[in-house]
């Protein structure tokens, strides 16, 4: 794309239009720029406030001082920055077809790392900022399980969920998404530098925030708008009622994806979400092939079968929630050397994992 043409989407990208008056503004006029070369009076017949009224004349002056210039300058030197830093616009051929289908597709996305990586086939992960241990656990297991089935694993890069998702990928050595609801200049949050840098290489970092943006609450339902849009189907592990992984559960069946959901224990607030959203027709999930199945795929990996282990006194007193180091002494009465062996030797073998206030069964 020549930069004339580019330098059009990345004015209209930074006016502060939503993705509705956006799509509708890109349905009405042939291009970016013919909206930014409008006429005054009309965009102020149409309702736009003045700042974009002012913002339109600046690009149309090209007044080099302005803050809608300025904001051009900054996505181009950023863009010009490296060559692993793309800009896609919806006139990009090498725009995702994927997300380009869903009502309110971003005119504009910005990629640090493998742009090609936004047309594989990809199952969004969402969940809670603040999840068990067992929650962390499943996002691993299931994006390291739907990877190795040649899945690419989207998410927003929160804390939770989230980064337990992505980390699991970047263990095992495969890549994934992270879409941001900030520029993609900005480290957020900052606990996730490593990770983001080792995903800007290896994966790819996507935002429709122009350079330089902050993360703000209001950006984040914009954000999840583009994971379920990227993904072919949304898997939520723990949620809340009422909270972001629920929205972006609802943007993926307005847009027509699948969503899957893991219940958990009716009396954990985390779990109350998840089991909501299977009410209400998504698929519960057990293991990964609850979600292959859906797309006509197995599992190309054959799993490890834990052996059973019925009879251990010391397992067999560790319940599926977290139980307290004093509750399975009363219930073995075993000495706390002999049991922290023994509870080793568990963990060890993938049968318990140890939490904040004790031991959760496997």
């Amino acid at each position: 794309m020549d930069v004339i043409r580019l330098k059009a989407w990345l004015g209209f990208n930074r006016l502060g239009l939503s993705p509705i008056k956006q799509t509708a503004v890109l349905n009405f006029y042939p291009s970016p720029a013919e909206f930014l070369t409008e006429k005054p009076e009309r965009l102020r017949q149409a309702g736009f406030s003045e700042r974009v009224i002012v913002s339109c004349q600046q690009y149309q002056q090209h007044e080099s001082n302005s803050w809608i210039m300025n904001g051009i300058a900054v996505d181009l030197n950023w863009l010009e920055f490296s060559s692993n830093h793309h800009i896609l616009t919806l006139e990009s051929d090498d725009y995702p077809e994927q997300l380009r289908q869903i009502p309110d597709p971003p005119p504009v996305l910005f990629v640090m790392g493998h742009p090609e990586y936004l047309h594989r086939n990809q199952i969004g992960i969402v969940g809670s900022r603040h999840a068990s241990a067992i929650g962390l656990k499943n996002a691993d297991t299931f994006a390291r399980e739907l990877s190795r089935s040649d899945w690419l694993i989207c998410s927003g890069l929160a804390i939770g969920i989230d980064g337990a998702a992505h980390n699991g990928c970047a263990e095992s050595g495969y890549p994934s998404i992270g879409v941001l609801g900030c520029g993609v200049d900005q480290i957020y949050p900052k606990r996730h530098r490593f990770l983001f840098q080792q995903m800007s290489q290896c994966g790819a970092i996507v935002s429709e925030f122009p350079v330089g943006t902050a993360a703000l609450a209001r950006h984040f339902p914009r954000r999840n708008r583009i994971i379920s849009g990227l993904s072919r189907g949304i898997l939520v592990i723990e949620a809340a009622p009422g909270s972001g992984s629920l929205i972006t559960a609802d943007q993926a069946m307005e847009q027509g994806r699948e969503v899957f959901a893991i219940p958990g224990n009716i009396h954990n607030p985390q779990s109350q979400g998840c089991n909501q959203l299977i009410q209400q027709g998504a698929k519960l999930v057990a293991s990964v092939e609850d979600i292959l199945v859906e797309f006509g795929q197995t599992t190309q990996t054959v799993k490890t079968v834990k052996p059973a282990v019925v009879d251990d006194p010391v397992l067999n007193a560790i319940d599926y929630e977290i139980t307290s180091l004093d509750l399975i002494i009363a219930r073995t009465q075993l000495s706390v050397a002999e049991l922290s062996e023994r509870l080793l030797t568990l963990e060890l073998e993938g049968l318990i994992l140890q939490s904040p206030g004790g031991y959760l069964r496997l």
